[in-house]
């Protein structure tokens, strides 16, 4: 981790996933720091809404919808940023969906096959697609929002966990290969955060007592700050809140444990 930030100043930012949540709180901060954001999300009226308001505040920001499983749509998107600025600085992979639910109710084509291509494929073909460009310049800085899911899989999100296990593994190996090229990557890795995403991962009998158990609810703004925080000091991952590190941790060196916590608390579906 770099100990003095990196100026931020007219940095071209390409976030996924900005019309609500994590994406939208960074694409403000990130616009409060000099830098030029391309909003990319399927709802376009969010994101032009979205961009107004940042201009409006003296910033600069552009909306291109883009749904993210549509390849011809990514492509657009990054040429789009290229045709404009010449150079992508800083790409925030952050879209993507979830599903709360014991495995059996999952539905094979939204909770498996879109929330995998969601997710994964899409995160690794929107960085395919701009880290040509990174290469040519030797630099450039992307930022995966994983997702402690992708550390440690606890019950009633199988999905959810696997795609996030694959954007971890994603990120890990791209890190490893463009290190030598003067490219940055980093994974945040939240805790449950009171966002947008929660009214759209099922509400099963499963969810409620998920949620009513699950206390932790972490402020978006918080995490956005985050991320920017990483982007002015590019480090390998970041896990959120830090404590979380103690469960990935005990995953790691005590599965078992983590086994049987968690049997423990699957046992509320017998019942």
């Amino acid at each position: 981790m770099n100990l003095f930030p990196i100026p931020l100043k007219d940095k071209v930012v390409l976030i996924t996933g900005a019309s609500s949540g994590f994406g939208e709180d960074a694409a403000w901060l990130f616009a409060q720091e000099g830098c030029k954001v391309i909003l990319a999300a399927r709802r376009i009226d969010r994101l032009r809404n979205l961009a107004a308001k940042i201009q409006d505040a003296g910033g600069e920001a552009l909306a291109v919808p883009m749904d993210i499983v549509n390849s011809d749509e990514v492509d657009n998107m990054v040429q789009t940023a290229i045709d404009l600025y010449d150079r992508i600085d800083i790409l925030f992979n952050n879209a993507g969906i979830g599903r709360v639910a014991w495995y059996e109710e999952h539905t094979p084509d939204r909770d498996i096959d879109l929330l995998i291509k969601v997710n994964l494929i899409g995160m690794m073909r929107v960085t395919r697609m701009v880290l040509p460009h990174m290469i040519a310049r030797r630099e450039g800085h992307i930022i995966n929002m994983v997702s402690v899911a992708g550390l440690i899989a606890p019950p009633l999100i199988a999905s959810y966990a696997a795609s996030k296990h694959g954007a971890k593994a994603f990120t890990d190996a791209i890190r490893r290969e463009v290190a030598p090229l003067g490219i940055k990557v980093s994974g945040i890795y939240p805790g449950p955060a009171s966002t947008e995403f929660g009214q759209h991962i099922g509400r099963s009998a499963a969810y409620q007592s998920f949620r009513h158990k699950l206390k932790i609810r972490l402020p978006s703004q918080y995490v956005a700050r985050r991320v920017i925080g990483v982007a002015k000091r590019p480090r390998r991952s970041l896990v959120i809140p830090w404590w979380f590190r103690i469960a990935t941790t005990t995953e790691a060196v005590f599965p078992y444990l983590v086994d049987w916590i968690t049997i423990l608390f699957s046992k509320i579906k017998h019942k």
